[in-house]
């Protein structure tokens, strides 16, 4: 077992043929800080050029899941203080994903347990994405204020339909399955056959193929490709398909079935602004080619977030004060101005996320 890092937040090491990259935080449920998101890099730097190095897994430690996210505290305390973490953090964080999805060797990423936030950037961008019977994939982001970001608006915009839209918009948990039908995952393998799948990975030939690498994972898999969202479509297709929050709330008061009505509570819950923002986002995505433009486009909206009251006050609600009871600003949707909303939409900051060239 040869070390690439120390072995704290961040564990980097070489098993066999494979670059094992596990995150290391099981207390917090391997939530990623700045320092992780350095260490994964400087991982995939040795991993890609080690010609012994035929796959790179990404795992989690503990039991509980891959990633809830990003350090959210440590956000929340540096905008407080009008501070930069968010800029730094975030740029970094989004040319690491913009790199995982172009990585030139397989990337394995077990999405097993909790996969939310930021552990999303780190997973869904992989060539291959397995998940379990356990997994609980989110993007919660509007209910703090804020937007799928991390390549989300990217990812969401490429679901069936307006599965994207509708997962984006709540927060709702996507399992397994779902999963794959939303185009975030490839193969569901049962939890008790990760050890197995990682061994074989271990075991890989060098320069072994992407395709190659489907076909072991296959061997492992149970097939499954929809969950029960996809059953849901149609009436989500109905309920989404608007580029205004106001319609999209006026078609779910207009059926009286209990999916709506609790969709309908679902979307009360959240920040207006960050509805809106998030849909006008989720369509602009839809009409862009590459996963660099959409994650250019995040930044100049995070960066917007991240000064703002709305972030401020839905992370005060959701992990600090754990209230649960967030007073958004605005508090209706229909107060969301044009003039609120174009800041974030602006050219400013975008010109800090350069991404190199692909390899």
């Amino acid at each position: 077992m040869n070390d690439v890092a120390a072995e704290g937040d961040l564990i980097a090491r070489k098993e066999g043929s494979a670059g094992i990259i596990r995150l290391n935080r099981p207390k917090a449920i391997n939530a990623v800080t700045l320092e992780m998101f350095h260490d994964i890099d400087k991982a995939l730097d040795a991993f890609e050029v080690d010609p012994d190095v035929a796959v790179i897994v990404l795992e989690g430690a503990g039991e509980r899941g891959l990633c809830a996210g990003g350090d959210i505290r440590a956000l929340w305390e540096s905008s407080k203080v009008k501070g930069d973490l968010g800029k730094i953090l975030w740029r970094d964080e989004y040319i690491l994903n913009a790199r995982i999805k172009t990585f030139p060797k397989p990337y394995v990423a077990f999405m097993d347990g909790i996969v939310m936030g930021g552990g999303v950037g780190l997973s869904a961008h992989a060539r291959h994405r397995v998940v379990t019977e356990r997994t609980k994939l989110a993007m919660p982001e509007v209910g703090l204020g804020f937007f799928p970001d991390v390549g989300g608006t990217y990812l969401l915009s490429r679901s069936p339909g307006e599965v994207g839209t509708y997962f984006g918009l709540t927060g709702t948990t996507m399992n397994g399955p779902d999963a794959i039908y939303a185009k975030f995952a490839d193969a569901v393998v049962p939890s008790a056959k990760l050890p197995a799948l990682r061994e074989a990975l271990t075991k890989v030939a060098p320069r072994t193929s992407s395709d190659e690498i489907d076909r072991l994972i296959a061997g492992f898999a149970t097939g499954e490709k929809s969950g029960p969202v996809a059953a849901m479509q149609a009436r989500i297709d109905g309920w989404f398909a608007h580029g205004r929050m106001e319609d999209i709330v006026a078609a779910l008061e207009a059926d009286g079935s209990e999916l709506a009505q609790a969709t309908l509570k679902t979307l009360g819950e959240k920040s207006p602004r960050g509805m809106v923002v998030t849909l006008k986002l989720l369509r602009l995505a839809r009409a862009t080619e590459t996963l660099e433009e959409c994650l250019v486009r995040e930044y100049r909206a995070a960066l917007e977030v991240f000064a703002s009251d709305d972030f401020r006050e839905g992370v005060r609600a959701a992990v600090i004060d754990k209230d649960r009871n967030p007073k958004w600003s605005p508090a209706r949707i229909e107060d969301v101005t044009p003039e609120m909303l174009a800041p974030y939409f602006a050219g400013v900051g975008a010109d800090e996320l350069k991404f190199p060239d692909s390899k």
